[in-house]
């Protein structure tokens, strides 16, 4: 059994933002995104990690974000790195807001260590809490694997996926519209991270 998300970012903390600042598709995702949010919008950041880049991109532009991760040790660091957003300790298998609370939902890499189940409901949440025409963005790294024992950055841990197109399939099935996806090879700058190959997915709630 691998270490559960908060501990695993808990111990990472800072390295993380540093291994992933490479990867370019992720600030790709969130200036397109900035091209369909109307101004001021309300952003949800599911697994917000350090407040970089996501937090502090879409505050820059003017939007109004919180973000949320389990780690209490990353929404340390965000607080004092994106004093602009809210950021907040929680729970996504708890996470509840009410339905067409948000314009946008991100949610980069918080799915890996939850069971299909609980992806299969997060999903389902952030599809009920956009509002009409709001933007879902995903990133997680797709796999036909469940329960998983993995390494990740010199940490172990249990992993869940779905291969591409079963998210697309099961954000269809939510009532969102998908609108592009896409699957990029990245190598995380860290002594212990291997190749992998990400997902980048974005929908749309019909209005």
């Amino acid at each position: 059994m691998g270490l559960s998300a908060a501990e695993v970012f808990d111990g990472l903390g800072i390295d993380y933002e540093k291994a992933f600042a490479g990867l370019t598709a992720h600030r790709e995702e969130l200036e397109w995104l900035l091209t369909e949010l109307p101004d001021k919008s309300k952003v949800l950041d599911v697994g917000c990690g350090t407040g970089r880049p996501t937090a502090e991109v879409l505050v820059a532009a003017g939007h109004d974000v919180t973000g949320c991760d389990v780690s209490p040790g990353m929404i340390e660091i965000a607080r004092t790195q994106v004093p602009g957003a809210r950021f907040e300790v929680a729970d996504l298998r708890t996470l509840s807001y009410p339905a067409e609370s948000w314009d946008a939902v991100t949610a980069f890499f918080p799915l890996l260590q939850l069971t299909r189940a609980e992806i299969d409901a997060a999903l389902v949440k952030f599809a009920d809490w956009l509002t009409p025409g709001g933007i879902f963005l995903l990133a997680t790294v797709p796999a036909d694997v469940e329960s998983l024992d993995i390494e990740f950055m010199g940490k172990p841990v249990t992993v869940s996926s779905y291969p591409p197109e079963e998210f697309t399939r099961r954000l269809t099935a939510a009532g969102l519209d998908v609108l592009h996806h896409r699957v990029v090879e990245f190598h995380p700058d860290h002594p212990h991270a291997i190749p992998e190959h990400d997902l980048f997915l974005a929908a749309r709630k019909p209005s």
